[in-house]
């Protein structure tokens, strides 16, 4: 792959957790993906895919190596740039739902928009709502909503800024296996009609093979 093309380029990142006795948790990652593409990331509980995400978006920061995003050198960005470096740019869509729980559906995905000063952000997230099948749902609370349908609130507020990058860390983990399967599907469908890159944490062999390409780790590397 041209790494000149590509949305993350990740070289020989490392993290290191733990004071006394530290944790080398990633030992070492090369990593390219391309605009648009769908990639997997499987393997066992502990084999680092969630650390991974963590440093590739932003969350989390490498103790070694070069991660550039959307242009963007994390490694020379504090805090409150990589904040401002993850509005717009990267969406991420969890097991946990982590809708605020006082918001309506409408709010939970217009007001971390409106938060990064977009100026149509009430009219996005009323379009992504629509597009993810929730139109007569958006003046409910998470309460009001069942797991699938607070599922697509996330993704809607995932997508609605129109990142360059989503990652999803188990998305369907607290789901049924007959909502998750129509999750997922709502989550290919929406990749695609964004052209967004989208990245897959999951132990799940038969979700990885949905995506364009499958990469294992297994004790912080890549198989």
């Amino acid at each position: 792959m041209n790494s000149s093309s590509a949305v993350i380029v990740a070289r020989d990142v490392r993290l290191t957790l733990g004071g006394v006795e530290p944790v080398e948790i990633l030992r070492g990652i090369d990593l390219d993906v391309s605009a648009g593409e769908s990639v997997a990331l499987l393997g066992a509980s502990g084999s680092g895919k969630s650390s991974l995400m963590a440093v590739l978006s932003g969350l989390e920061r490498a103790t070694g190596g070069q991660v550039t995003v959307a242009g963007l050198d994390f490694g020379a960005l504090d805090e409150d740039a990589l904040a401002v470096a993850r509005r717009g740019r990267i969406g991420i869509v969890l097991q946990a739902f982590h809708l605020l729980p006082t918001m309506t559906a409408r709010e939970n995905v217009a007001v971390p928009m409106e938060l990064a000063g977009m100026a149509d952000a009430a009219a996005r997230a009323i379009a992504e709502l629509e597009a993810v099948g929730l139109a007569h749902r958006l003046d409910h609370y998470p309460t009001q909503l069942s797991g699938g349908e607070q599922q697509r609130v996330a993704i809607a507020r995932a997508l609605a800024p129109r990142p360059a990058i989503v990652f999803a860390d188990e998305p369907t983990g607290n789901l049924d296996g007959a909502t998750g399967a129509r999750i997922i599907d709502l989550l290919f469908d929406r990749q695609r009609a964004s052209g967004a890159s989208l990245v897959i944490i999951t132990h799940d062999p038969g979700l990885a093979g949905r995506c364009d390409r499958t990469l294992e780790l297994a004790d912080g590397r890549l198989l």
